[in-house]
């Protein structure tokens, strides 16, 4: 053998001891556990630049890894959950919203805002609840005691109130922003019928904070079950109804907006919404209308709504930074 082919034969063993102590090293880096893997998954997002976004990331590792272990989940039980999830994308469209009305079943979106309320903890400011999946923004505005339907919608209704700081002191200028089904359960954007932002406008409280608008009685009316969402309650044995309600966006210059609903007091589903959104304080009855009443109107329904005020920036909550894609 001569010199150099004593030098390939070396250079040939040192590669091959190279190859296998990289494979040693990479089946030594593979993990043999859950626990190995989810520590291993961890220490990838470990560097996530966005503080907030780390933490999040971080417990979301955790517990969806906790989740697949706890539930031994097999192959296809995952593969169904990702049609599952792909189907509530193809859902969504600008009218409707089926990541929220998934959210708000499972009773996620009601422990987000019932977290916020316990956070902020400010006497008496008015409980916020779910926004619900057909919330449209852009609404007109309506001139005090304006009707926000016809008369094929329901009931004719008179809401009104005041709107105040938690002091009790009137805010003036403060506005807010209202919309519901008709009688047949159905909002302006899922029935052809209505023409748009029908039930819907926002009104400006007056120098005494009062408001005063013209609708109809809500009612009753189940979440839309013609997708995934829907298929997931029937499996699940649950009913599809919301107790009877008005959606309310109340703000003010220099206080914390709300989020919240009326709801009637007479409604069969107030124990069971679907979307667990009823909270006590929010329930109001709607009254047969008195002769002292507006000639115009069956029922009237009083809710006055009382904000917080703004925290100091240092105190407002931040959300985590996600780069988005050209």
């Amino acid at each position: 053998m001569t010199t150099e082919d004593m030098k390939t034969a070396d250079a040939q063993a040192a590669q091959a001891a190279q190859t296998a102590q990289a494979a040693q090293t990479a089946q030594a880096a593979q993990p043999a556990t859950p626990a190995e893997l989810t520590s291993q998954v961890l220490r990838a997002y470990d560097d996530t630049p966005d503080a907030r976004l780390r933490e999040i990331l971080a417990s979301l590792v955790r517990h969806l890894h906790a989740f697949v272990t706890e539930t031994a989940l097999t192959a296809e039980e995952w593969m169904a959950g990702v049609r599952f999830l792909t189907e509530t994308g193809q859902k969504c469209d600008a009218e409707r919203q089926e990541f929220i009305l998934l959210s708000d079943t499972l009773g996620a979106s009601s422990l987000v805002d019932l977290l916020g309320h316990l956070a902020s903890r400010e006497p008496g400011a008015t409980e916020s609840t779910v926004l619900g999946p057909f919330y449209v923004p852009g609404a007109p505005h309506r001139q005090p005691g304006e009707n926000i339907g016809r008369p094929q919608d329901g009931a004719p209704t008179l809401v009104r109130g005041r709107i105040t700081d938690t002091a009790g002191r009137p805010l003036s200028g403060a506005e807010l922003d209202v919309w519901q089904t008709a009688a047949n359960g159905l909002y302006d954007v899922q029935d052809p019928q209505q023409p748009p932002f029908n039930l819907r406008g926002i009104f400006t409280a007056g120098p005494d904070g009062r408001y005063e608008l013209r609708t109809v009685r809500p009612v009753s009316y189940p979440v839309p079950t013609d997708g995934p969402v829907g298929r997931l309650l029937r499996a699940s044995g649950r009913h599809a109804w919301r107790a009877a309600h008005i959606h309310a966006i109340v703000s003010a210059r220099g206080h914390q907006p709300v989020t919240t609903h009326i709801f009637d007091s007479e409604n069969e589903y107030l124990d069971s919404d679907t979307v667990f959104g009823v909270k006590d304080s929010l329930i109001k009855p709607f009254r047969p209308a008195s002769p002292e009443d507006p000639a115009d109107v069956a029922y009237v329904a009083e809710m006055d709504f009382s904000l917080a005020p703004s925290p100091p920036s240092s105190r407002a909550p931040r959300t985590p930074r996600i780069p988005r894609t050209a």
